[in-house]
């Protein structure tokens, strides 16, 4: 025994022989629950910092959290390679990849910004597919491709079928922009071809906007 006749302690300390302290004998710790996933038992810790009932689930415990550390460890060298990936994607991309990227986020734009209004050239609402339309085509006029008065909401008959129907979308426009704007976009513009940066930039803003709209929508 850790107390000895005649120079006993009084309390617990003199009954366990041990410091009232210490964990489990004496004065009692708190209830655990066993860190190993396959255990999970309820014990009662005999030290600091224990977190399993045994030294079997210790063990199982480090292999756990080994097993655990490798995954993190191959899931952030997976979307390093992902990212090195795509980077190397983008610089092998060219002009006319770019373009296409940024004309369909602009496209979705106008889609959403346009989405209660009718066709800007038949006038009707159904439950068919829309496109974004040009009134100057990106052929005649690829200055204007990006220009969002020359972009409206058009239904597929429209703007596939009847080649754009041009006749009612110049009616439909006028209503909706004026005279003026439309005249100025009959106007001669100077031509222009835009640059990989210039791309991206336009591809950027209009993903902002697509955003900013998602989000103002929700509200």
């Amino acid at each position: 025994m850790f107390a000895t006749a005649g120079k006993q302690k009084d309390g617990q300390e003199a009954l366990s022989g041990l410091p009232s302290n210490h964990y489990g004998v004496g004065k009692r710790g708190k209830m655990a629950i066993c860190k190993n996933k396959s255990c999970g038992i309820k014990f009662i810790p005999t030290m600091p910092g224990q977190r399993t009932h045994d030294y079997k689930c210790a063990v199982e415990l480090a292999k756990q959290e080994r097993e655990k550390n490798q995954a993190k460890k191959e899931h952030t060298n997976r979307l390093i390679e992902k990212r090195k990936d795509s980077e190397t994607r983008d610089r092998l991309k060219s002009r006319s990849e770019w373009l296409k990227e940024a004309q369909a986020v602009f496209n979705k734009f106008i889609r959403l910004r346009d989405g209660k209004e009718p066709c800007i050239s038949c006038g009707r609402h159904h439950k068919g597919q829309y496109h974004a339309g040009h009134y100057r085509t990106v052929g005649a006029c690829g200055e204007l491709r990006f220009e969002e008065f020359n972009v409206h909401k058009q239904c597929a008959p429209c703007n596939d079928h009847l080649s754009g129907n041009i006749v009612s979308y110049r009616v439909g426009l006028i209503k909706k922009i004026g005279i003026k704007k439309v005249e100025w976009l009959e106007g001669k513009h100077e031509p222009k071809k835009y640059t990989i940066p210039e791309i991206l930039g336009i591809k950027e803003r209009y993903k902002l906007k697509v955003k900013e709209f998602n989000a103002n929508s929700t509200r």
